[in-house]
């Protein structure tokens, strides 16, 4: 059996996620979108679909007293992310569900939910693709077990009308993303270009936040750039809470 280690999340000492080095442990990329997911006091119930070992549920419990459920499909993965809840006494605030996206209608009601966040996986399934070994990392990171398509899906029928669906992605999939939000009834409201570098010619990633049955209009905000000169950048200490 692999080594769990316990880290801090971040520089948020108050906050810890158990982690197997052999699994796919959490990425920056769920960092970014969850410190970009807006709730406000009106906000009640949220889910994070395909939560992994729980970062984003644990991130958003600084920024709102909004329930905040997690699903997960490999058993493994959602056993780290129950204990982190445990570890954190957040069990209050935070419900870690251990099925496919794609029943989660087992267990909710449709037009239920404020927010609906995502960081899915990127990368389309083919006989071709170059896949991972280890079967923890393909399904995090090819779409095996639900395609982009399916995970607009089920966030739309998750959204009450005006709710919101915050998704994180590669940046070349984006006119696919607009056609599947569009026909989903979701229309984009923000969207976020991602660098790696402060000198880079293409963004590689964006955030994204679209809201159910809203009228057309889309702010592109300022870029991001994860890092100037091999460091991070200002803004991404700051997301880390790195002083």
């Amino acid at each position: 059996m692999s080594t769990e280690l316990i880290h801090d999340l971040l520089g948020y000492d108050g906050i810890k996620i158990i982690q197997r080095p052999d699994m796919f442990c959490f990425s920056l990329d769920s960092i970014l979108l969850a410190d970009f997911i807006q709730a406000n006091a009106k906000t009640k119930k949220i889910i994070d679909l395909g939560t992994g070992n729980g970062p984003i549920p644990l991130f958003l419990t600084l920024k709102t007293k909004a329930h905040i459920y997690g699903i997960e499909i490999q058993p493994e993965v959602y056993d780290l992310a129950k204990r982190s809840v445990e570890l954190n006494n957040l069990s209050h605030q935070i419900t870690i569900i251990n099925d496919d996206i794609k029943n989660v209608f087992n267990h909710f009601e449709p037009n239920t939910f404020d927010i609906v966040c995502s960081n899915p996986p990127y990368f389309r399934y083919l006989p071709t693709s170059n896949i991972n070994k280890n079967d923890f990392l393909t399904i995090a990171r090819h779409e095996v077990k639900i395609t982009l398509s399916e995970v607009i899906e089920v966030a739309s029928k998750l959204l009450h009308s005006g709710g919101s669906f915050f998704l994180v992605h590669r940046s070349e999939r984006l006119q696919e993303i607009f056609l599947e939000l569009k026909k989903n009834k979701l229309e984009a409201k923000s969207l976020r270009f991602i660098y790696q570098k402060t000198d880079s010619t293409e963004s590689d990633m964006i955030l994204i936040k679209a809201t159910k049955g809203a009228k057309l209009g889309l702010k592109v905000m300022k870029p991001l750039y994860v890092y100037h000169q091999h460091e991070y950048t200002e803004e991404i200490l700051k997301i880390f809470n790195f002083k």
